[in-house]
């Protein structure tokens, strides 16, 4: 396994629109178990490839506080919601950013797992959110887009200034 670099806002490859990956095979489980070791190193509960500069539909996710619950979902798609709930998100890719977003409180969703075979996985709480915020990365779309334009380009000229500062 290897740690992968992440993009940071306002990095352009975060708009790409992810890719369906058409087979699940050993590369796709390598790309899965590398972004797993960034996530946990980084340390985050979720990580999408798009965030890795690998623009297909795969994201990583473990919300357990031992870190023994990593899930996989590969072309993962909502089939329901219900609710709404609000809470305070970040994101690996807005370092140092937290900010209120609202979210369905519960949702269904189907993907296919490392086998290659189609699961559903109901959820609700933190992994509800954590499964719509890594789903909008693979529309191209971070979860500062949810706030005020002004707050967005706060956010943006102090990432912007930070990645001057530290490059």
């Amino acid at each position: 396994m290897a740690q992968l670099p992440i993009i940071y806002y306002p990095d352009p490859r975060l708009h790409t629109k992810a890719a369906k990956v058409d087979r699940v095979d050993a590369s796709i489980r390598q790309l899965a178990a590398d972004m797993a070791e960034t996530m946990y190193a980084a340390p985050g509960v979720g990580l999408a490839a798009t965030q890795v500069d690998r623009h297909i539909q795969l994201i990583v996710i473990d919300v357990s506080e031992d870190k023994s619950s990593l899930q996989t979902f590969i072309n993962p798609e909502i089939l329901a919601r219900e609710g709404e709930c609000e809470g305070e998100e970040g994101c690996l890719s807005v370092p140092g950013v937290y900010e209120t977003v609202t979210r369905s409180a519960w949702v269904r969703v189907r993907a296919l797992g490392l086998d290659g075979q189609p699961f559903e996985l109901e959820a609700s709480d933190l992994l509800a959110v954590c499964i719509q915020h890594e789903m909008d990365h693979l529309q191209g779309k971070v979860f500062v887009e949810y706030l005020s334009r002004l707050k967005q380009s706060r956010i943006k000229s102090k990432l912007t200034k930070h990645a001057r500062v530290t490059a």
